[in-house]
Formats: C-alpha cells, structure tokens, sequence
C-alpha cells in the first residue's frame, strides 16, 4: 500500500491522532510558558468551548450525509472540476489545491468580518474573553455549516484531489490550535517564524477589542496573505500583555462563556 493510499484509507484516525497530539502539547505548553495571565475560569471557558466542538460535531453529521473527503471522492468517481478534467501531474495539484484553500480561508475569515450578517455569526468566536488552545475550536454551529458549504463548492469546481483536502484538513486542526494558543514564544523566534506560518503573537492581535486591530491579521496557517492583501498588523497597540482580548460588547461572563447564551450571540443586537 503506498503512501496516499494509506493516508485515505485511515483518514479518520490520523485527523483524530494528530488533532489530539497537537492539543496535548499546546496544553503542556500553555501550562509551562503561558503568555498571558487568563481573566476567566479556565474550567468555565474550557467546558462551553469543548461543548460547542461536540454540537458542531452533531450538527455536521446531522446536516451532511457526507463531508468534504465524500465530496471530493464524489468528484473524481464523476470526473467534477477542473483538476479532474485536465491533465496535471496529481502531487503538484496537491499543492496548488493546498495553498488555494489556505486563501480561501483568509478570504472567508475577511467576509465574515465585513459582511454584517455573517459577523453577527463569528462574533460568537471572538466573544471569549480570552484566548487559547480552545479558542481555536470556538465557533458557531451555523458559521461552521456555512463553511462546509464554501469548501464544498471549492472541491466540486476545482476537483480538489482527496488526498489535498485530507492533508488541508489536518494542517488547520493544527494551525488554528497552534495560533489561538496562550503560549510564550521569544520575540526573535516568533519574528522567523512569522515569516512563514501565522504565530500566537500574530494572530492574537486579531482578537483584541480594537476594531482596527480586530480587523487585521486573518490570516490561519500561511502569513502571507495578511501582507500580500494589506491587512497585516505586526503588534497590538497596547502590548500582548495589557491588550483587552474580545469584544466590548461581551464583558459579562455569563453572556461571553455560558453555551446557551454563545449560541444566541448571532440573534442578539
């Protein structure tokens, strides 16, 4: 059995392996070098945050008989979308398809702010009043069924090759959990590797109660597309460790950490 083979055939376990070895260290790691001081019951946020990882789990099984890897083995048993239709050498389709999704992302993380309706929706994640590995996972049921639908349409136009969207999936499991973390990394190191990959110093800009910076840094996995679109901020104005993390309509902790009121965010004024 060859290398792709075995990666499709065991897709599920190799998700779920490397979304837990990932989680344990970034938790190791939050525990050993913690950037920030939390404001919230760590017990409270983690509980209403896995919860909503659980109900998004639920309500994507619910919703969809099948998920994105369905899809894209839907697409090439049918010859759907571009790279199915056209001769290219399938390891560079990989990659194409790989750096595409990561902009896709961006792109959608830049609508769901600018689109009134759609940030009524992912305001429910930038609601947590701080931010770490969970916060990576914290997002509504709603929000998390809109972007299915978005990375379905991009596998059935493009063809995305089932061994891409499995690699995809598994490099954003990462990224998000990596990025959200509370972690302390010095200032040279996180310069280098900002140069490439979305850091927690990065994109915990994005969460501050500054508009300005709120809207900036969208950025997930590659840091490119922040500078190459124009929205890169390199530093909060307040410094990591005095910056407000949130929104200023979310102070109460009732109505920023309990799961029921997290899930009416989107039907509130």
């Amino acid at each position: 059995m060859s290398m792709k083979q075995f990666i499709i055939s065991n897709e599920a376990s190799i998700r779920l392996g490397f979304f837990i070895g990932i989680f344990v260290i970034m938790c190791v790691w939050e525990i050993l070098a913690p950037k920030r001081k939390l404001t919230v019951s760590k017990t409270r946020r983690w509980l209403s945050n896995g919860s909503i990882v659980i109900a998004n789990t639920l309500v994507l099984r619910f919703v969809f008989p099948i998920l994105s890897v369905g899809v894209a083995f839907f697409c090439v048993d049918y010859g759907y979308g571009l790279f199915n239709l056209i001769s290219f050498p399938n390891w560079l389709a990989v990659i194409v398809c790989i750096v595409f999704l990561d902009m896709l992302i961006y792109w959608q993380h830049v609508i769901f702010h600018k689109v009134p309706l759609f940030w009524r929706i992912h305001r429910m994640h930038h609601a947590d009043m701080d931010i770490d590995v969970t916060t990576g996972s914290r997002f509504h049921p709603i929000e998390i069924v809109l972007s299915m639908l978005i990375k379905f349409l991009a596998i059935i136009i493009l063809g995305i090759p089932v061994l891409a969207i499995i690699i995809f999936e598994v490099i954003l499991n990462l990224t998000a959990m990596f990025n959200h973390s509370n972690v302390r990394i010095p200032f040279g190191l996180d310069a280098i590797i900002r140069k490439f990959i979305v850091t927690p110093d990065m994109h915990r800009v994005h969460h501050s109660v500054i508009p300005k910076e709120t809207n900036s840094n969208y950025g997930f996995n590659l840091s490119i597309w922040d500078r190459l679109f124009g929205t890169y901020i390199e530093q909060p104005k307040e410094g990591h460790l005095d910056m407000q993390i949130g929104l200023n309509a979310y102070r109460d902790v009732r109505a920023s950490q309990d799961l029921d009121q997290m899930l009416l965010i989107p039907f509130k004024k």
